[in-house]
């Protein structure tokens, strides 16, 4: 997938942080007057403008709209006190997202965007605050990252990727460790504790024990 082009430069760094979350590229422009000028080969993804001035932002989104080749799709970041600003112009851009960027929504937004104009969207994975992507390795919960080791992020993967299961700890040995792992039952318990202190205590609910059989992510289809 091409990058977006990320405007003023540098960017919001929670912009970024969400952009890179949700496996998005990008680089960022500080100057539009020729925004082709350092366009990677093949051209833009799309663009978005994050100028927190809400008449420099509409500015930016008119000189990427009246190009030659209009670039989109084009998102605008705003603060929610600049909302009233975007009714007189709503034809500068393609859609807006309330700042700061949460991933979550910034990746709905912008795949909705891309999947419109005929684009790909990473693979990404949504759970109560939780977002895994899956192209990246990186994990976030309510927009914090997640700091995980190759196997916690795996365990967590594959739980994320199979809610309301519940999984023995000899199964997920076998899934998430592979066969030819030696280790005991313990290993799943101690990498499970480790999760849900990473996810914090607002979180680590996601994963639950059900009582003599394993582990579970979200919430049972009966509940």
């Amino acid at each position: 997938m091409q990058p977006l082009l990320l405007h003023p430069d540098p960017p919001p760094p929670a912009l970024v942080q969400a952009l890179e979350l949700a496996g998005f590229t990008w680089k960022a422009v500080a100057d539009l007057g020729d925004p082709d000028a350092s366009a990677p080969e093949g051209g833009w993804a799309g663009a978005i403008v994050a100028n927190p001035d809400p008449g420099e932002a509409l500015a930016a989104c008119r000189v990427l709209r009246q190009r030659d080749l209009p670039l989109s799709p084009l998102l605008v970041l705003v603060d929610p006190a600049q909302l009233p600003a975007l009714d007189s112009a709503a034809e500068m851009f393609d859609d807006f997202c309330l700042a700061p960027a949460q991933p979550g929504e910034l990746q709905a937004r912008l795949g909705h965007l891309l999947w419109r104009a005929g684009r790909a969207r990473p693979e990404v994975v949504e759970h109560g605050g939780l977002v895994l992507n899956l192209e990246t390795y990186q994990a976030a919960v309510a927009g914090r990252a997640l700091d995980l080791t190759y196997m916690e992020y795996e365990l967590l993967k594959f739980l994320a990727t199979h809610p309301g299961k519940v999984f023995t700890r000899e199964a997920l040995l076998s899934q998430v460790w592979g066969y030819e792992y030696y280790g005991g039952a313990r290993t799943v318990d101690v990498h499970v504790r480790r999760l849900r202190a990473k996810l914090g205590e607002e979180h680590a609910g996601l994963i639950s024990t059900v009582r003599s059989v394993g582990y579970r992510f979200g919430q049972s289809r009966w509940a």
